[in-house]
Parts: C-alpha cells; structure tokens; sequence
C-alpha cells in the first residue's frame, strides 16, 4: 500500500511516533497535477475579505468557521473568535481568549463553541462574545463542539464523547470508542440534533447516542481493516458525517462511503471510496474528495457513481462544498475550483491566496466563505460570464 504524501507530511498520524515514514520506501513523491487550460464559464468574484488573525498551521485545519443566522464565526489558534456579518464582511464582535485553540467553531442557541488545547471547552454568547462558561474534559479535542441547546458534545483525539450541560458546562456523561493504536489525527466533529448525536470513529463505525443520557442507539459499521500491517488497516472516519434530511452520510480512509438513517442506523447504500475528509452535498448528489485528491459525485439516493474528476490528482484537496448547481474545492497553491455539479468539468478557477487553502470551504448555497492559510476568510459569489 502507498499513502498519500499529504497524509504523511502533515502529520495527520498519531498514536505511534516511533514510525519515521518519511523515511519508508512506500511513500511515493507524487507531483501535483497540473492545471488544466479550460473555457471558463462561470467567474469567482470576491464580494469582501476579512482577517481572522494568525494563519493556519498544518494542524490548525480543524478551526473551521461556521455560519448560523446571516453571521460566520471563526477562530485562530491564537485564541481570537470572531462574529462576521455575511452580507458586509463587518466584524460584529471579536474576542481575545488569550489560550491556545485546537477545535471549533461551533455554533448553535445563541452559543459559539471552541475548544483549547488543554481540553477546555469554551462557550461565548453568540451576539456579544461574552464567554458563557468553560470546562476542562481532560481530552484532546481537535473539533468542534456542538450544541443542540441542551447538550453541548466534545469528541476527543481519542475516542470519547462527553457530554456538556448547555447552560452551565457541567458534565453529563462521558462515552468511550475502542480505536486502534495508529490513526489519522483528524479533527471529527459530531452531529446532534434534539435527539440523537451521531458520530464517526478511527474504528471505521458511526455510532448514535441519545444526547441527553449518552446511552447507545445504534451503531453502523462503515469500514472493516483489512490488510497485515497498522497501516494497511487504518479505516478512519476522518472527516466528519454530515446529516441532511434524516440520512447521515459519512466517508472512511481506506473503506467506504454510506448513507445510514439517522433514527434507526440502517444502511441506506455503501460505496467503495477513501477519503478523510468530510463530504458534501448539493442537489441530489454527495461529493466527496477521494484519498488520492480526486473529486467524485455520487447518488444521495443509491450511491452510485456519477462521475470523478482526475485532473487535481495530489495538489491536497479541501473538502468539497455544494454551491448551487456547482461543486468547489480549494488547493495547497491557494487555487479555488469549481466543477459543475452534474458532469464534473471545470467552469470556473480563482487564485484565493498563495499561502494555500487547507480549512474546508463553507457554502450557504450561495457564496463559498473560504479562509486561506494566512489566516484571512474571504466571501466569493459564482456569477456567469
């Protein structure tokens, strides 16, 4: 088996630092693809450009911002959370936590989340940015909390759930994931909804819990390890389920896609793919960014492929983000692409920033809210030439 190098040079394993893969014969020094000439159909125009402090390090990618009510919250490492007002690119509010943040941005009833990297759980009043409340889970938590207005939920590195009171911070109830000892260090969040939190493991299962008790509803096993060494093995859901309608749709490196019912657990569809990052959604179709930074459309309904795009093999592909009738993903070289959503061709290309994109591209449907890796978030609307 050969791994990505973007898997290897960003330091996404953990669990053993003894393995010097750098250094292994099974790490091919693959090229990133390059740009394609193509008849642009569609022009990326940037409607504002805001800073949101200090860059984005390699494990920064995890401080992803998050839209709720016409206002995009993000953070930096450094520990500044910032209120964006959509329309205007404003900054609403920005507050200093003067700590170090490794998780977030969560948001939801009027609480933004964030987590630090002691594990401390960090909730701030979403109109003033007064800090709410915080606690220490004692784990290390590289995503976003989330809060369905009773519970706030922190995933941590190492396969628990704890469960947080909404209003106060205290702790609920904490739920254990055996993981295996080598796995992709990722920052999965969970979903939660009045009813159900549902998230993925580096075990290859999504698992639900009922959110006020942590008790066990389900679990669905989307990936099995196969293969003799740790590496062969690794089956993480790195990137996290997303949940439209009742049907959770999660991605696994080294296994499968699949759509589970969010109520019961039930297998829907599985599909071959290997992807860590979390997939995306537009139209009828699921999007995902395969392993090896090919972008690939399937069915919401079957699963069934509908087309791929091989021609940004290796250049360390974002998430994707449905925009419309169109798909776009971001690059290591700071390039923003966008494919047309039913057959996958180019239509439109931007130069963002040279630093790079890494964080995922969040889209309302109407503008993609994309933030570089020098730290500035910029808003960008899709209009035809």
């Amino acid at each position: 088996m050969r791994l990505p190098v973007l898997l290897l040079a960003a330091t996404l394993l953990t669990g053993c630092s003894s393995l010097k893969f750098w250094e292994s014969d099974e790490v091919d020094e693959l090229a990133p693809a390059k740009l394609v000439d193509f008849s642009e159909e569609l022009e990326v125009d940037k409607v504002w450009s805001t800073s949101l402090g200090a860059g984005q390090k390699q494990l920064d990618a995890s401080l992803v911002p998050v839209l709720g009510g016409g206002v995009i919250y993000g953070a930096d490492s450094k520990g500044r959370v910032s209120a964006i007002d959509t329309a205007s690119g404003k900054v609403l509010w920005r507050e200093n936590l003067k700590r170090e943040l490794s998780g977030g941005v969560g948001f939801g009833a009027g609480l933004v989340l964030v987590a630090g990297r002691n594990g401390r759980i960090i909730a701030l009043d979403s109109a003033s940015g007064d800090e709410r409340w915080h606690t220490n889970v004692g784990k290390e938590v590289l995503s976003a909390p989330v809060t369905n207005g009773q519970v706030v939920v922190a995933q941590s590195l190492d396969g628990f759930l704890v469960g947080l009171d909404a209003i106060s911070g205290g702790e609920l109830w904490r739920y254990r994931v055996d993981i295996p000892s080598l796995t992709l260090r990722s920052g999965t969040s969970p979903v939660i909804t009045d009813n159900t939190v549902v998230a993925g493991f580096a075990n290859g299962k999504v698992i639900a819990l009922n959110p006020l008790t942590g008790s066990l509803l389900w679990e669905n096993r989307v990936a099995m390890p196969k293969g003799r060494s740790e590496l062969e093995r690794m089956v993480d859901i790195a990137g996290s389920p997303i949940l439209v309608g009742d049907v959770v749709y999660a991605t696994s490196y080294q296994g499968r896609a699949a759509a589970i019912t969010r109520g019961t657990g039930r297998s829907l569809w599985y599909q071959d793919a290997s992807s860590y990052q979390q997939p995306g959604f537009g139209g009828d179709r699921i999007f995902i960014t395969l392993a090896r930074d090919e972008v690939q459309a399937l069915s919401s309904n079957s699963g069934q492929p509908l087309w791929s795009n091989t021609q940004l093999t290796y250049r360390q592909l974002t998430a994707p983000a449905g925009v419309g009738s169109h798909v776009a993903v971001g690059d290591a070289e700071g390039y923003l692409h966008v494919l047309d959503a039913s057959d996958g061709r180019y239509v439109g290309r931007r130069k963002v920033d040279g630093s790079g994109l890494r964080a995922p591209i969040i889209s309302d449907g109407e503008t993609l809210y994309v933030l570089d890796n020098s730290g500035d978030l910029g808003a960008f609307r899709l209009v035809r030439e």
